[in-house]
């Protein structure tokens, strides 16, 4: 944006007039009126924390525990997110909005990943502790191999997307690197400091 409408209108003036000291190409051209704008700003926003509400009472009600622990990592992946967002001095428009609610959903998948794991690992009779760390050593080839093929595809798309493509595809590289972090860092790290404190040592709470 421009500080005022007189800036706004002194660049549009040299613009028309062909005083600008470098050749100027349109490379995307957008207009949205600020009611339509605004509408879709809150519909979307609003779709958005419907959707994350749910994803949160699914976590603790199908994983109970470890969902828990889950819904703090996805606490913790937004931050770093919307950290970077403004470290960047990013502006999210409708489409990086939609990149930044993929990327949600790709940190939830890595996390089933991981409980789905567990579960298979306690169910085979090991302890708390193996079942933790068999099931982020054979979840993380799956979460690595996922994340890569759609960073790829954001990769791309922002290589030869212009505008909103462009936005979109950044929003979700940025996610898609958090989700991986938080996934394999925080994750792990939060399921090992709930074995070793022997607080829930029931099968029960990890949703077997």
């Amino acid at each position: 944006g421009y500080a005022s409408l007189e800036d706004a209108n002194r660049i549009a003036v040299l613009l028309r007039s062909g005083s600008l000291p470098v050749k100027v190409e349109k490379v995307f051209s957008q207009t949205v009126g600020p009611t339509l704008g605004a509408d879709s700003l809150a519909k979307s926003t609003k779709a958005g924390i419907v959707g994350v509400a749910a994803i949160l009472i699914f976590m603790i009600l199908y994983y109970r525990l470890p969902g828990l622990l889950a819904n703090f990592t996805l606490a913790v992946y937004v931050m770093i997110v919307m950290g970077v967002f403004a470290a960047l001095g990013a502006t999210l428009t409708l489409p990086g909005i939609a990149g930044f609610l993929l990327s949600i959903g790709i940190a939830v998948d890595a996390n089933i990943i991981i409980y789905e794991r567990l579960k298979e690992e306690l169910r085979s009779g090991n302890s708390l502790r193996r079942s933790v760390e068999a099931g982020f050593s054979r979840a993380f080839t799956t979460i690595f191999d996922s994340n890569a093929t759609t960073m790829i595809a954001a990769v791309i798309l922002y290589y030869f997307g212009t505008g909103p493509i462009r936005g979109f595809a950044i929003t979700l590289i940025i996610g898609i690197l958090a989700s991986i972090f938080t996934a394999v860092v925080i994750t792990r790290y939060l399921l090992r400091l709930l074995v070793d404190s022997k607080i829930a040592t029931d099968k029960k709470w990890y949703g077997v």
